[in-house]
């Protein structure tokens, strides 16, 4: 179940890092390229909270084995594809598919081990799913340049094949709730999928647009009006797509915020490294990828203490320790230059490493280990949801500052430069003799051209940095709701789960 899980967060990232190479091969027009992820993203968002109703259809066992045969067959698609509508149809289907893989095996953790073997589990599925977007740009830049861009979704294949044969013979069996599909809501079912395609697709415009246009702010409104209406269906019918109930648990409803904290800190810092090594430093993505290894190497590193941290304290603080930790390892990467590079992004990242697997263990422990085990497949869809929620509000933010305040930076460095501020010229790289031996006043004409490239990488280097002090602030927030979570004792949760 890990492997198909790892797969689907996995293909996002090779996918991200290749899409200029797909763009020549297809000829897909720009304003289309980044459709290619969005469609996947948003297939992935709305098939992520029906993992409940899917599982009480199909039953675990069948429900991995039929989601990882269609992702299997749905990435042979996208390898086939010569025109990008056909590809865009594969991968709203290979989305859907991946989106129910990732809340399945949380489930699965709490349902299928008994509670001694639950923290080791969780280490093998919470490695898996923050290790794959770590390695992902690495995997993805090597295989496009290796071989071609068909390869990045072939390589799904045989572990596809394999992995859903290896469900089928070893999961156990499960009861198939065929009423389930007669008393789906389908009214429900409508309103969920268009208020989260309308948010998605909001955040992403949102950027490029600004947050008050006509645009962004209809699909806001849209999303919230459906929404709502989601919600009051799912509270006032007798067997909701969504069990919204499970927030009544106030461990659950914090879990679900530290969730959506770590997707914008997870999400946005493995966005914002790229974009700083790749437009500032000029790497490559497999230069890029194998730089992003340490934070991997630290998480991999750390998972075993954190499994047995997790069996002997609170997971409160632990979750408080972690959430520390990371706001603090991306808050180390907010006062990058232009000459940063792996020397000086290595121990941040070491850092937020070390902390991953303790906002990701101990924060899921506290939503899903101390509920009945009928409400965990839905419990684990919302509580998944959240993160990738708060990975597409941390994306819309981080580009909003990106590319909003560069042209400001830009413009004060021009300003100053033009005043005779030494240490900016210092900043952009300008030898100190000759800056001084310049004629007093504003830059000539020429003298403006051969800086504006200096001046707009250090204008970029300033907004990222905000934008890393951003999700810092963000993360380091959550620690806020700790206290109000209300874990179980080991005892608790062994007689509830045997009820």
């Amino acid at each position: 179940m890990c492997v198909g899980m790892f797969m689907a967060i996995l293909d996002v990232q090779v996918v991200a890092t290749s899409l200029p190479a797909i763009q020549g091969s297809l000829g897909i027009a720009p304003e289309l390229l980044s459709w290619l992820q969005t469609a996947y993203l948003i297939a992935e968002i709305i098939a992520i909270p029906l993992t409940g109703v899917l599982t009480r259809l199909l039953s675990t066992r069948w429900l991995f084995v039929v989601a990882l045969s269609v992702f299997t067959l749905a990435s042979i698609g996208c390898a086939s594809s010569s025109t990008v509508t056909t590809l865009l149809c594969w991968r709203v289907l290979q989305g859907f598919a991946g989106g129910t893989l990732i809340p399945s095996v949380f489930a699965a953790v709490f349902v299928l081990f008994p509670l001694r073997n639950q923290g080791l589990a969780t280490m093998l599925a919470g490695v898996l799913a923050v290790l794959a977007p770590t390695v992902g740009p690495v995997v993805g830049g090597w295989i496009t340049q290796t071989y071609s861009w068909h390869w990045l979704f072939l390589v799904n294949v045989g572990p596809g094949v394999l992995a859903a044969i290896g469900a089928a013979l070893l999961l156990p069996k499960g009861a198939l709730e065929r009423w389930v599909l007669r008393t789906l809501d389908w009214v429900a079912l409508a309103l969920l999928a268009a208020a989260l395609a309308s948010l998605e697709i909001g955040l992403k415009e949102a950027p490029r647009h600004g947050w008050v246009s006509l645009q962004v702010v209809g699909l806001v409104c849209l999303a919230v009006a459906c929404g709502l209406g989601f919600t009051w269906k799912s509270l006032t019918v007798a067997h909701p797509i969504v069990d919204l109930m499970t927030l009544k648990n106030p461990s659950f409803r914090v879990g679900c915020i530290l969730s959506f904290a770590l997707g914008i800190g997870l999400f946005g810092s493995v966005y914002l490294m790229p974009v700083f090594l790749g437009f500032v430093r000029g790497h490559n993505p497999l230069e890029i990828g194998t730089i992003m290894l340490a934070t991997g190497a630290a998480q991999l590193a750390t998972a075993p203490l954190a499994v047995f941290l997790e069996q002997k304290l609170n997971a409160r603080v632990l979750s408080a320790a972690g959430f520390l930790l990371f706001g603090l390892g991306m808050a180390l990467s907010a006062f990058q230059t232009t000459q940063t590079d792996l020397a000086e992004t290595f121990w941040p990242q070491i850092v937020r490493g070390i902390a991953i697997m303790f906002c990701l263990l101990p924060p899921t422990r506290l939503a899903l280990g101390n509920l009945p085990l009928d409400k965990v497949p839905d419990a684990s869809g919302l509580f998944n949801l959240m993160r990738n929620l708060g990975g597409a509000v941390g994306l819309a933010l981080i580009d909003t500052v990106i590319y909003g305040r560069a042209p400001i930076h830009a413009a004060a460095i021009a300003e100053q430069l033009s005043a005779g501020n030494s240490s900016v010229a210092a900043s952009l790289g300008i030898p100190a003799a000759l800056f001084a031996s310049r004629a007093p006043g504003p830059l000539d004409a020429s003298t403006q051209a051969l800086v504006a490239p200096l001046i707009e990488k250090l204008a970029l280097v300033q907004s990222i940095n905000e934008a890393w002090m951003l999700i810092a602030a963000t993360t380091l927030g959550a620690l806020v709701f700790v206290p109000f979570a209300r874990p179980k004792t080991p005892a608790s949760v062994a007689i509830l789960h045997s009820a």
